[in-house]
């Protein structure tokens, strides 16, 4: 007999990436998010030794739980998980409910893990119940992931370039239509908060 897959959350996951300056960007985000939010995934460029201490350091200072992602281990509200510097991080639908998807595939973009891994993994498996976020960094990752999410009925928002410490990537989605919304970084965690208290695809 095959089990059903795992239902759609009625309340949005919610996906960031970032990378020159988005450990600052993403510690502000994350603190401004109460300790029952649903579930975060995190891409921030960064090399591998330092993305298990990064989350240490998250974990300690936010309300919400923060680790590194392991791979196929359940995602669970109340927790974010950072991409390890070494793998590209998905969600992946299961039996019982979500869980994080390691790879070691090629690079996407010239990184690994890619924001854009992330975001189309987000728009594949849950369409309208998710929220992309993409903040300050150079380059283009995760523009067109963004644009995916949208197209799927997802919210997404992109950091502005006054607060950006790199207006690359938000800059690469505004100019596409990926970003339903530009905000300031200091109002990016409240319009999250937001849009949880909207239904998915509203």
């Amino acid at each position: 007999m095959v089990l059903p897959p795992a239902a759609t959350p009625t309340t949005p996951h919610i996906f960031i990436g970032a990378s020159t300056g988005g450990t600052e960007a993403i510690r502000e985000v994350l603190i401004g998010l109460p300790a029952n939010t649903p579930a975060v995934l995190i891409v921030q460029h960064m090399p591998e030794m330092f993305t298990a201490s990064f989350a240490r350091r998250l974990d300690d200072i936010c309300p919400m739980r923060v680790k590194e992602a392991k791979h196929d281990e359940p995602v669970e509200a109340g927790t974010a998980y950072i991409a390890p510097g070494h793998s590209h991080l998905r969600i992946r639908r299961g039996i019982k409910g979500y869980r994080c998807e390691l790879s070691g595939e090629g690079p996407v973009n010239r990184h690994r893990p890619s924001v854009d891994v992330l975001f189309r993994s987000a728009a594949a498996e849950l369409g309208a119940a998710a929220i992309g976020v993409l903040l300050t960094g150079m380059g283009r990752d995760g523009a067109t992931g963004l644009l995916e999410m949208m197209r799927a009925g997802a919210w997404t928002i992109a950091q502005d370039e006054a607060s950006c410490v790199v207006y690359g990537m938000p800059r690469e989605a505004a100019l596409i239509g990926a970003a339903r919304e530009v905000a300031p970084l200091s109002q990016v965690s409240a319009r999250i908060r937001a849009r949880l208290l909207m239904p998915a695809g509203r």
